[in-house]
């Protein structure tokens, strides 16, 4: 399995708290992609190191929640390979498909979670 992106991913209903603090701490935002399932905002940000960090608008979640985004080149592949290993994905069989990415979050039976998710190239 290929991953080509992995680092923290911020779940909240106040993004724009968390991207300021991390603003604050010298990141940049990068990208901001919005209209995700309709309701979600991701803001994709990045320091002068190259530390990465993303933060999601989302109002699906009870409280803030930290996963891991894990941007792989084969989603399918990496779906399968969660799976055999216990994690559910949090959508049920639903997967996030915008043109530009198929994602969605899976957790493991501890209750981590993954952010999965592949960017397509055309």
């Amino acid at each position: 399995m290929k991953i080509t992106a992995f680092n923290p991913l911020i779940l909240t209903k106040d993004a724009e708290t968390a991207v300021k603090l991390f603003e604050e701490l010298g990141f940049e935002r990068q990208h901001t992609k919005t209209g995700i399932n309709e309701h979600v905002t991701s803001y994709d940000l990045k320091d002068a190191n190259g530390f990465r960090v993303d933060v999601a608008q989302t109002d699906a979640m009870p409280q803030d929640m930290t996963a891991i985004r894990m941007n792989v080149r084969d989603f399918d592949e990496a779906y399968e390979f969660l799976i055999a290993r216990g994690f559910k994905n949090a959508q049920g069989d639903k997967v996030t498909d915008t043109g530009s990415s198929k994602a969605t979050l899976m957790v493991s039976p501890s209750g981590f979670a993954i952010s999965l998710a592949e960017h397509i190239t055309k």
